[in-house]
């Protein structure tokens, strides 16, 4: 399988995806930290993929979205962005409507 197939495949694996260095347990950047936090502080579930297990799908994921950096936030197969545009869109009160438009659930807001 090429890699842009893996990575649209990976894309679409859930709901929300999100494309970080490390694991929500153990995020091994700060950028993917503040992330995961952001998504579990507002109750969405998501899926993650650590980008330093794979060399192909770290690559690969920049090349499709055409954004340089990790983290990488996707919502129904669609870019959101990376750190500083969820922690905007978080701080604007805009990430919350965002789900909510796209018909995907929130849990307990007090996910820790």
């Amino acid at each position: 399988m090429r890699t842009r197939e893996l990575v649209e495949q990976a894309v679409n694996s859930g709901d929300v995806v999100l494309f970080m260095k490390g694991t929500p347990q153990f995020p091994q950047c700060g950028f993917s930290g503040q992330v995961v936090q952001i998504l579990q502080h507002v109750g969405v579930p998501f899926k993650t993929f650590n980008v330093l297990e794979d060399g192909m799908i770290r690559e690969g994921v920049k090349e499709y979205s055409n954004w340089p950096t990790i983290p990488q936030l996707y919502v129904k197969g669609e870019f959101v962005g990376g750190c500083d545009i969820v922690r905007e869109m978080y701080q604007a009160g805009e990430l919350v409507p965002l789900f909510e438009g796209k018909g995907i659930a929130l849990g307990d807001k007090a996910i820790g």
